[in-house]
Order: structure tokens, then C-alpha cells, then sequence
């Protein structure tokens, strides 16, 4: 079965010649790492070619690089630094770029080069430019276009500078995530007007949508989130580590929540917390050994300000503990952040708008 095959009716009409022209095979390294349902799988094409095809060939993102390549295959490293994108959502994001016939696009971090590929079928590889910090990757990259035909000029640089020696661009498309209030003006300066930029937004809390910004004739971008969910890695030159977490909660302030607490951390509601709590982190403990309760943790780095909200295997009633420990009371911000959205009818995602302007960025309910 071939990739589009397995896809179906998730390839737009527009990218179906291209998906089923460039292989996703030649842009995948012979080791990888995959995710199967129970956690990330090295895979050896030349052990195991069967199983490494048909990876390739299904909807899932593979990992090609683990801590910036310090890991080495077949060790799982802390954080994957490169990955080809699932499938579905490659197709789901050239659709919302809208390109046509002519127009000239700059992508930001080009990986494996699969999805530079797609994109020069459809514009030629003259009409593409793509920025790659990690110089091996872009290495690799440049090698594995030329060898499929599509000798997409691929720069080694921050993609965070942008191209500007061939701008304008009609469209940039963005594959890592960008801060919320740090968005890169540059790549707003390099787009034609009347030109897109599409970018996947996030914070320190949560990755955000996938938005399309506009260019006017201003330089003022309004963007919208498209309706395609992504997920990605941090752009490299925005990424921030955080503190330890605690070990427990034990020294913590003791209060309660009427407010289901895992309802705070599904996707619209967080959304609304993370722009309340710029800089948080958050994680989920699940019921582990003799702990026979969820534990939810906030956490501000830069305060170390913590807050947890813990409940049974089973949920149960309320009301439910709550620890707060620092400056901030993590958790009664983040309550009321939810509350605010509840108020507002509970706002998906995709109604907020978002605005860059030369000397500003800003996010609104629309």
C-alpha cells in the first residue's frame, strides 16, 4: 500500500500528484525511531526493512534526530530534535499554505527535506528556499533533494533570520513552533503583501494552533488558527529549559477546587490558561505504586512557583486538594483563567486573532 493509499480522503486534491510522486522513503535516514502506541521503537531498515516500510509509509511521525544528534541510534534520547512530520499533517498544513502556480515560498527548517520536496514538485525547485539550522541535517537534505530531483536551494542558517536575499516571498511556511510574542518580524518583512506566513504557535504551556497571517500593505500580519492540529519542536533559538520539578508536594500551601481539575488541561481551556501564565510548564503523574491518585503539576521557573491539584484512580466527587508552594499561587491563577473562559461560552482555539504589527504582537478573542 503506498502512503496515499493509506492516507485517503486526508490528501487534498491539489497534493495528491505530488504525495504520490515524491517517495516519503527517500527523505527517511535508515534508523529511525518511530512511535507504535507504547513509546518510541528504533528501527533498522536493513534488520527489519518490512517494518521500517511499512512505518514509512503509515500516518505517523518518525524521529530522525534525538538531542540535537548527541543520541545515537538506537538509544531514545530527552528530546527529539528532528522528526518527518505525520503525514496527514503535512498535507493538512501545504493545503492551508494556499501556494499557486508561480509563487515563491520560504520554509522555515527543513528537516529531512520531505516536505521541501512536496513543495518544489508543485512550484518547481526554483520557487523554494529553505532554512535549516543543524548543519548536518541540512546536509543531509540538500543530498537526498538532489537525488530525488528536486534541488531545492537549501540554506543552513536561523531559520529565525529568514532568506532575505530572495525575498519577497509569496508564502513562508513555518515547521517549528514559535512563542507567542516572539514571532520573528523578519519573516513578515520577507513576504510579499497580500502574502501568507503559516506557523504553528505555542507557549511554555501548550503548543497553540496553526495559524495564517495575511500580510497588509502596513506590514501589519492578522492571522486566524486553520484547522489542522500540529505539534512540533521548538524553533532553536527560542527554546527555554526548565527548573527541576519538585519531588513532591509535601511542603505545599493545602487548599481545595470545586473546578474539575483535569478539566483545565484539555485543549481549549488551556489554551486560555497558558496566555494567564506565561512561562509555566505542566505535567501529568498518573496513579503510580502505593500513590493511588492523578497528580497535576504547574510550575513557573523563574519564581519557582509550583501548584498541584491531585484526584483518585477513580475521579470521584469534589471538592479536590490543591497544594500551592511560592509567590504565585499557580493554581488560583490558573482557576481563574478557566473560570474566564467558561464565561466567555468556552472559546475554542480557533477563535482567537492574532496581530503583529512593527512594534507590537497581540492575541484577542475574535
Amino acid at each position: 500500500m503506498t502512503l496515499v493509499d493509506e492516507l485517503g480522503s486526508a490528501v487534498p486534491a491539489a497534493w495528491r500528484p505530488a504525495l504520490a510522486a515524491v517517495r516519503r522513503e527517500w527523505f527517511i535516514p535508515d534508523r529511525m525511531w518511530v512511535d507504535l502506541g507504547d513509546g518510541h521503537v528504533a528501527v533498522d531498515r536493513a534488520a527489519e526493512p518490512d517494518r521500517w516500510l511499512r512505518a514509512v509509509r503509515s500516518d505517523r511521525a518518525i524521529i530522525t534526530q534525538w538531542d540535537d544528534g548527541a543520541t545515537v541510534w538506537p538509544d531514545t534520547g530527552a528530546h527529539a530534535t528532528c522528526s518527518a512530520s505525520q503525514p496527514s499533517v503535512v498535507a493538512g498544513m501545504l493545503d492551508a499554505l494556499d501556494v499557486h502556480e508561480g509563487h515563491r515560498v520560504l520554509e522555515i527548517g527543513t528537516g529531512t527535506g520531505y516536505n521541501s520536496a512536496l513543495l518544489a514538485h508543485r512550484l518547481g525547485a526554483d520557487g523554494v528556499v529553505s532554512v535549516e539550522v543543524d548543519p548536518v541535517l541540512a546536509d543531509q537534505a540538500r543530498k537526498r533533494l538532489v537525488a530525488a530531483g528536486h534541488p531545492v536551494r537549501v540554506v543552513t542558517g536561523d531559520g529565525a533570520d529568514g532568506w532575505p536575499d530572495a525575498a519577497p516571498f509569496d508564502r513562508v511556511i513555518v515547521t517549528a513552533n514559535v512563542m507567542l510574542g516572539q514571532f520573528p518580524d523578519v519573516w513578515i518583512e520577507q513576504t510579499r503583501p497580500g502574502g501568507a506566513v503559516l506557523a504553528p504557535l505555542g507557549t511554555t504551556l501548550t503548543s497553540g494552533p496553526l495559524v495564517r497571517f495575511e500580510v497588509g500593505e502596513d506590514r501589519t500580519a492578522v492571522g486566524r488558527p486553520v484547522p489542522c492540529y500540529v505539534d512540533f519542536m521548538e524553533l532553536r533559538a527560542q527554546r527555554r529549559p526548565i527548573a527541576p520539578w519538585p519531588s513532591d508536594d509535601g511542603d505545599g500551601d493545602s487548599g481545595t477546587t470545586r473546578v474539575r481539575p483535569w478539566e483545565l488541561f484539555h485543549l481549549d481551556p488551556l489554551w486560555t490558561i497558558a496566555l494567564r501564565l506565561p512561562g509555566c510548564h505542566w505535567r501529568h503523574q498518573p496513579p503510580v505504586g502505593d500513590r493511588g491518585r492523578h497528580v497535576l503539576w504547574l510550575l513557573d521557573p523563574q519564581s519557582g512557583s509550583w501548584a498541584t491539584a491531585s484526584y483518585g484512580r477513580h475521579a470521584g466527587a469534589g471538592p479536590w486538594p490543591v497544594r500551592q508552594h511560592g509567590p504565585r499561587r499557580l493554581w488560583d491563577e490558573a482557576e481563574a483563567a478557566y473560570r474566564w473562559w467558561d464565561d466567555q461560552g468556552r472559546p475554542p482555539v480557533d477563535s482567537w486573532r492574532f496581530t503583529i504589527t512593527p512594534d507590537a504582537q497581540a492575541v484577542e478573542l475574535g
